[in-house]
């Protein structure tokens, strides 16, 4: 694995290790701050789909920092939104947008705001 990722020595590769795991492990235990993304693929045919997110969004704004909408092909749209903001508000605002009614595939990725990392 060290030399795949091309880390230069293996104390840096376990560090990551271990950063990654903390990061995991935040994700999963607590209420704090976090970022990420949470990506769509949706059909933009879908009848009140795309007010639908749009309102969700003006709802998060908050939590928001960044949207990314990219066309896909005549149907299918890609949306990605960057996000960051207490954990338990960010899970809820990816689970809204996810289940919504023509979203074909939704996956939130948590990663940590690095303040709480040492450098």
């Amino acid at each position: 694995m060290r030399q795949e990722k091309g880390y230069d020595n293996r104390s840096l590769a376990l560090a990551d290790m271990i950063r990654a795991q903390l990061v995991e492990h935040r994700q999963q235990m607590g209420a704090g701050e976090i970022a990420g993304s949470i990506t769509l693929v949706y059909d933009h045919h879908k009848h009140h789909l795309q007010e639908l997110l749009t309102d969700l969004q003006h709802e998060h704004r908050a939590v928001i920092i960044s949207t990314l909408h990219c066309h896909l092909d005549h149907d299918n749209c890609l949306e990605i939104l960057a996000v960051r903001g207490p954990a338990p508000e960010i899970k809820r605002l990816a689970d809204e947008l996810i289940a919504a009614k023509g979203v074909k595939h939704g996956k939130l990725t948590i990663t940590t705001t690095g303040k709480d990392l040492p450098g």
